[in-house]
């Protein structure tokens, strides 16, 4: 049986946990599959959350997970390899390149080879190189799905947001989205340092408030002209920022969270109720787990990438490391030290890394 490199969790626990393996290569793909050899993948908050064990967005994840050991990287780019017969003729050829977002319960991008649902793939930006590419997926569909679909916030409605951690993965993204692509008039990012400041600036933000300050005292001063009719929250603790968000919301408003949170009875005694709020989660990784609309990611992709080569939107990458077992073990250093900017990206070609020695 054909083998490949890959870095893989061997036991959930700290980051020394993270070990290069050598796994069988995937078979062939069937049905809507396609095999795709890896070029790049990124890290996210839930990588680190997957491996250490105490991942929560599903009650019974580790029932469904793949078994130990387990490759993680939920984003990931690369060319493909092989196509499934369920795959629509003409839409992948082998060789082209792509981007796409895995599935919480199938190995991820952190290997030489992936099995990937092709309604979660698109084709590559062209202005972008695989480091760049991989960095997009699981932040923008999260912030989409959070903007557009949660919180159905209507393009160019004269209403204002509050992006808690605007300089974060889903954050950036989500300024992005606000003020670029539904054209909202004011969009209110949270950032407690200079640097963070300027990212969420850049990102799209109209104003900026200190999360470590009274955020919504901070926005009451603002004197807006329209309303904050929603609140997305990118951050833990969803809990601190109910309150918050209950304050700055108008009547009828909607908060969208992301952060599992176990104290989220602290809505009760704040203006939730009173001023009829809406509160809804998001969680990118629903559809898959679920089997329920899964052409939407790829089609989202594929708008994605005309954006990116438009410029109507722009990557968000700020950091990019070897795809190696200590650039890996790095990039959850930097998400578990909570201070991360935009996105952390690995390549199979960064720093001089030749693609035979990656992954180990």
């Amino acid at each position: 049986m054909a083998q490949m490199k890959a870095i893989a969790v061997q036991t959930y626990g700290p980051i020394e946990n993270l070990v290069p393996v050598t796994l069988p290569k995937p078979p062939s793909p069937q049905g809507h599959d396609l095999l795709i050899r890896v070029k790049a993948s990124s890290v996210n908050p839930v990588d680190t959350k997957v491996r250490a064990g105490i991942y929560d967005d599903y009650p019974d994840y580790y029932e469904r997970a793949p078994s130990l050991p387990q490759v993680l990287g939920f984003d990931g780019a690369g060319t493909v390899e092989a196509i499934g017969p369920s795959v629509p003729s003409g839409l992948f050829t082998p060789g082209d390149s792509v981007f796409y977002l895995g599935s919480p319960t199938r190995p991820g991008a952190n290997a030489q080879f992936q099995l990937v649902d092709a309604r979660s793939v698109a084709a590559k930006p062209q202005r972008l190189d695989f480091v760049e590419a991989a960095a997009l997926p699981l932040t923008w569909l999260t912030a989409w799905e959070a903007l557009v679909e949660r919180m159905a916030i209507p393009e160019g409605e004269r209403a204002g947001i509050v992006i808690v951690n605007g300089a974060g993965g889903v954050g950036s993204v989500a300024l992005q989205i606000a003020r670029r692509v539904l054209r909202l008039p004011v969009v209110v990012a949270t950032a407690g340092r200079p640097e963070t400041e300027s990212f969420a600036r850049e990102m799209g933000a109209t104003h900026i408030v200190n999360h470590r300050e009274d955020v919504g005292a901070q926005v009451k001063a603002l004197e807006l002209e329209v309303p904050i009719k929603y609140v997305f929250i990118t951050h833990t603790p969803t809990s601190g920022y109910l309150k918050p968000a209950a304050e700055m919301c108008a009547p009828f408003g909607k908060v969208c969270s992301i952060v599992q949170d176990q104290e989220l009875g602290k809505m009760y005694g704040t203006e939730f109720m009173a001023k009829s709020l809406t509160f809804v989660w998001a969680l990118v990784g629903t559809k898959p787990y679920y089997g329920v609309d899964l052409d939407s990611h790829g089609n989202l992709l594929r708008d994605l990438a005309k954006w990116i080569d438009e410029g109507k939107v722009q990557c968000h990458l700020k950091q990019r490391l070897p795809l190696t077992n200590d650039g890996l073990r790095k990039a959850h250093q930097i998400i578990e030290g909570g201070r991360a900017i935009g996105k952390v990206g690995l390549g199979v070609e960064v720093d001089d890394l030749k693609e035979e020695d990656a992954f180990a």
